[in-house]
């Protein structure tokens, strides 16, 4: 069975009152679709970096969030992980203020993990940083998750 890191933008998504934005309202759709008919073929793991993200703000969002995955298990930095975060961003592939991104890539990588889902685009789900991220991944002697929405891991 493949793994499945799920990033803390695709719980928000879960979760969230359905937004008056077109787009947003479509991406929230697609997560909900995703979770009910895809996240049963994948295991499906989170990290103590998206208990942390997951546990900001308004209470009874937090209590949503948290509740959705409180079922998954829970991916622990390593050494590895760590020293990976921060080769991510000496290289300027994750800017430093966006190292929560760049722990999240690494903890998937640094626990072999199939696929990185996000709705993440500026930081994760970008093209042009994907293959950066593969890149030094590659490296360090890891392999990098393939990093995608949920309307990319839709299945057949």
């Amino acid at each position: 069975m493949e793994s499945v890191y799920v990033e803390t933008t695709v719980v928000s998504y879960l979760v969230a009152r359905p937004s008056r934005d077109l787009i947003v309202a479509a991406h929230q759709q697609a997560t909900q679709d995703w979770w009910l008919a895809q996240r049963s073929a994948f295991a499906c793991y989170v990290s103590q970096i998206v208990l942390d993200e997951a546990s900001g703000g308004d209470r009874t969002e937090v209590a949503k969030r948290l509740a959705a995955v409180s079922t998954l298990p829970v991916l622990s930095a390593t050494d590895a992980s760590e020293g990976l975060a921060r080769e991510l961003i000496t290289r300027g592939v994750i800017p430093p203020r966006a190292a929560g991104d760049a722990a999240h890539i690494a903890v998937a990588a640094a626990h072999g993990i199939d696929y990185l889902l996000t709705w993440n685009c500026r930081h994760l789900a970008n093209a042009q940083i994907k293959r950066r991220v593969a890149a030094v991944c590659q490296r360090l002697g890891a392999q990098a998750p393939v990093i995608c929405t949920p309307e990319e891991l839709m299945g057949e």
